[in-house]
């Protein structure tokens, strides 16, 4: 073997080296959730009862109970969206459920927003609590209720503050998870 074998190669000089692909921005589109997203939909979800406490649940839904969750919203006119990447993929999604089962409680719901954990920080949260709140309205619901972990959760208590939700009230050491007691944040959007 040639010494110069041996030799590490230099490196071309930097206004030589190719340069990488720009990547590319981050884009969705956002329609109504159908049927044919639920998997998607209890995957993304599923992660965050197994990884977090941003949900109290400890056991992962079924598609199962995704479908009766997804047939019950629709009987009720309830707006669940999803955001879909150019390629068809569902990056998040955000739904409003009666906040109480009560009769009287039929204009009043509670929201709730999932995404991927690589589609987080892109504006995404922001680009469905707006869509929910418009859908909601125009659906004839007049309270808008969000019911947040008291830990590590501050970016979802500022995206829903920059939409005018004011917190109502805190309720603490009501759940316990991975070995710890948790607490919740209540806040509250009139819709008027």
């Amino acid at each position: 073997m040639l010494e110069e074998e041996y030799a590490p190669r230099r490196k071309p000089p930097p206004h030589l080296r190719k340069r990488p692909e720009p990547e590319a921005p981050f884009a969705f589109t956002l329609r109504e959730a159908t049927a044919r997203d639920l998997p998607d939909i209890r995957e993304i979800y599923n992660y965050y009862v197994v990884n977090s406490t941003v949900t109290f649940d400890e056991d992962q839904m079924s598609l199962r109970a995704w479908r009766a969750r997804f047939a019950y919203l629709a009987k009720l006119g309830m707006p669940f969206i999803v955001a879909v990447s150019p390629s068809g993929g569902v990056l998040g999604y955000a739904l409003v459920q009666p906040w109480k089962q009560k009769r009287a409680y039929r204009y009043t719901v509670e929201n709730s927003i999932y995404l991927r954990p690589a589609a987080t920080g892109k504006g995404l949260g922001r680009a469905l609590l707006g869509e929910l709140i418009d859908r909601s309205k125009k659906a004839g619901l007049k309270e808008m209720l969000a019911v947040i972990g008291d830990k590590g959760a501050e970016g979802s208590i500022a995206l829903h503050e920059a939409f005018g939700f004011t917190e109502i009230g805190r309720m603490g050491r009501v759940g316990f998870k991975f070995e710890r007691w948790l607490g919740t944040i209540l806040l509250q959007k009139s819709l008027k």
